[in-house]
């Protein structure tokens, strides 16, 4: 008989996560970590499941698959857009030029000093050559979007790579939620020493337990 759902709530998730314990933040490392990818549509605000399976000790990047970058702006009609490949700190000084309160107090600048501690700059998931185990999306249409370019590519090295789609709704209290899923999720597939044969029980075993539907293809590099 199944387990009922768990409360979804991040504070919830934490303490199974950690075992209850505030603060601790850098769990045991892996002895051979998964290499996974988080992916959305513009990659920036990715950072968050990035952070958290760095420090579950995963070989983690996180990239967007939108044609450029766009981060809120002072109006809902004009966003900022930047290129793939333009550095956050440049990112984060164009933002401070404009109006550094106003970005401070929506949250931004802090975001993307996060970032910064990351990685140089956001990137485009299209135009990566690294190979993955585990691709992860936090929205269907981005999940589609991967499943098609991984499609569209020929199978070399008839590697498989797993896609999974955990849906995130895009604001500060769902992204965090959705970084502790995303974490909770990988780590329960890392446990397998046969992944390609559990995935699917596994994926099962999730959704009864988080109480979520995950979108999951498997394709080949």
């Amino acid at each position: 008989m199944s387990s009922p759902p768990v409360s979804l709530s991040p504070a919830n998730i934490w303490s199974q996560d950690f075992g209850g314990k505030a603060g601790v933040t850098a769990p045991e490392k892996l002895d051979k970590p998964l290499q996974v990818v988080t992916v959305r549509a513009a990659s920036v605000p990715s950072s968050k499941p990035h952070n958290f399976l760095a420090k579950k000790g995963f070989n983690v990047r996180s990239y967007g698959t939108g044609e450029r970058v766009k981060l809120p702006g002072m109006t809902f009609d004009k966003p900022n857009v930047y290129e793939f490949g333009t550095s956050y700190e440049d990112i984060h000084r164009d933002l401070e030029s404009k109006d550094k309160e106003f970005y401070t107090q929506n949250g931004l600048l802090h975001m993307l000093d996060r970032n910064r501690r990351l990685k140089k700059a956001p990137e485009r998931f299209q135009e990566t050559k690294e190979k993955f185990d585990i691709i992860v999306t936090v929205e269907e249409r981005v999940y589609d979007l991967v499943v098609l370019h991984m499609e569209s590519m020929d199978s070399v090295y008839n590697r498989p790579v797993h896609v999974l789609n955990v849906d995130v709704v895009d604001n500060a209290e769902d992204a965090l939620m959705g970084a502790f899923l995303i974490t909770d999720m990988i780590n329960l597939l890392a446990k397998s020493n046969d992944l390609d044969n559990d995935i699917d029980e596994m994926i099962q075993e999730f959704e009864e337990r988080r109480n979520r539907v995950i979108l999951h293809s498997v394709l080949f590099y």
